[in-house]
């Protein structure tokens, strides 16, 4: 469950961790449906039996499919109840880590490492890491920014 604030609370912020999102499985049947929407048919993630024979043993996620599951878990861990505008304004900085290997479950960490003021609001800075279940490093590590717009009086 997100863990509610107010635009003043989120002010204070800085460095808090948040946690843990739950885990979701990533199916053959999204990396198919990602594949077909961004017309990305490489054969490790849509060919089961030619990727079986490849070098992760079974088909694994598109990174930028992983990564698009950061907007999900991240509105898991955090809610700023009384905001106007909440705006994803981007990444400063991603990496795909590690494979996520079909029917995997993966879930997010979150910490908030700046807060800084911009025009009507403020902006986070915050490190997302996504892991895969059982993993040995994580698969995505991604560097997001977040603003939230003030509440209009």
């Amino acid at each position: 469950m997100a863990k509610s604030v107010t635009y003043n609370e989120l002010l204070d912020m800085e460095g808090a961790d948040l946690g843990f999102s739950e885990y979701v499985t990533v199916t053959q049947e999204q990396i198919n449906m990602f594949a077909e929407a961004t017309n990305d048919h490489n054969w490790i993630h849509v060919d089961p039996e030619r990727a079986a024979a490849g070098p992760f043993g079974t088909p694994i996620a598109h990174g930028f499919l992983t990564l698009s599951l950061v907007i999900p878990l991240w509105s898991e861990l955090l809610d700023a109840t009384d905001v106007d505008t909440k705006v994803n304004y981007g990444l400063d900085k991603v990496r795909f880590v590690a494979p996520v290997p079909v029917n995997s479950r993966i879930r997010m960490h979150a910490k908030i490492d700046s807060i800084t003021e911009v025009k009507g609001g403020i902006q986070l800075g915050v490190t997302q890491t996504v892991e895969v279940e059982g993993g040995e490093k994580p698969a995505v590590v991604a560097e997001g920014l977040y603003r939230f717009y003030a509440p209009r009086n």
